[in-house]
């Protein structure tokens, strides 16, 4: 199973992008988690633009087709997404890359709790299917962990691990979502 993995956030130091790092380490060997690297790169969404004459947002789409599901982690900025995470949503609107996509949603704070429920309306706005069983919240808020430290602590690798386990078998059995 392949898996692309999205963080809403552009930062170095990103407790998004360091938790799906984590996620890629720990997946099982039946699962590949990718990490998309250029949402940094895509342009401002313009309707104006075909998809196709724009290469970030074609190879994006191109991911997301090919991929069996997303995973996404993203901040919470004025009660809302990331302006990153919009732009690459906004992108995708207009074709069919979410169409009954399973998406599980990562939440690295309990603190926004408003951007994933904006995250999560237009994600299904979009017709994705949002595999709710494999949604989490991993408070990473003030733990100062690193990427080696989230791969080693017992509680948050192992519900790491069971979202995962969950999402594959949400796949492999074909379940309703």
């Amino acid at each position: 199973m392949k898996i692309l993995a999205i963080s809403g956030s552009l930062r170095t130091a990103s407790m998004n992008t360091t938790l799906l790092r984590a996620v890629a380490r720990i997946a099982p060997v039946s699962i590949v988690v990718e990490i998309y690297a250029d949402l940094g790169n895509l342009p401002l969404f313009n309707p104006d633009v075909e998809i196709v004459n724009s290469p970030y947002p074609s190879r994006l789409r191109t991911k997301i087709m090919s991929s069996d599901s997303v995973l996404i982690a993203s901040p919470e900025y004025a009660h809302g997404i990331t302006g990153a995470m919009k732009n690459a949503l906004d992108w995708m609107v207009g074709c069919e890359a979410f169409v009954n996509k399973p998406v599980v949603v990562f939440n690295a704070s309990s603190r926004a709790a408003h951007a994933e429920a904006a995250l999560r309306e237009t994600l299904s706005m979009m017709s994705a299917q949002i595999i709710d069983d494999a949604c989490i919240k991993v408070q990473l808020l003030g733990a100062d962990l690193t990427e080696d430290n989230i791969v080693c602590h017992p509680v948050i690798s192992s519900e790491l691990l069971n979202a995962l386990k969950c999402l594959e078998n949400v796949i492999n059995n074909g379940r309703e979502i």
